[in-house]
């Protein structure tokens, strides 16, 4: 349940907090591509259409710092494919696949609105 001081939009609001999840840009794509599963670095920046290097390491810092995502020795053995893999913690996996899916939802269902031009004079 949501604390009626929620209301007044002080700074510890509940909004507040859930709209910092997803304030800088691609932390919530990193956080949707990583609903696939385990995913490799390298992997990801091909994934994610757009992002820079630089951008998919600063994103996947803030989610681990945030505890969204760990990152995890990679089980495979193979000279080929030594490293990390970075997956969605359960906090991560309870945000991803509940309120992010649903705001990706609300968009796409909503995407002409959106985009379309304004209606206002």
């Amino acid at each position: 349940m949501i604390e009626e001081s929620c209301q007044t939009f002080v700074s510890d609001c509940h909004v507040r907090v859930a709209a910092e999840l997803i304030r800088h840009t691609w932390d919530p794509v990193v956080l949707s591509a990583l609903r696939l599963g385990p995913t490799r670095r390298n992997e990801l920046l091909l994934r994610i259409a757009g992002a820079s290097d630089k951008a998919l390491t600063q994103a996947l810092q803030r989610l681990q710092a945030r505890g969204l995502v760990i990152k995890v020795r990679s089980t495979e053995r193979s000279s080929e494919h030594p490293g990390a893999v970075y997956q969605l913690s359960s906090l991560g996996e309870s945000f991803a696949n509940g309120p992010l899916a649903q705001l990706a939802q609300w968009a796409a269902d909503n995407q002409a609105e959106l985009t379309g031009p304004s209606t206002t004079s």
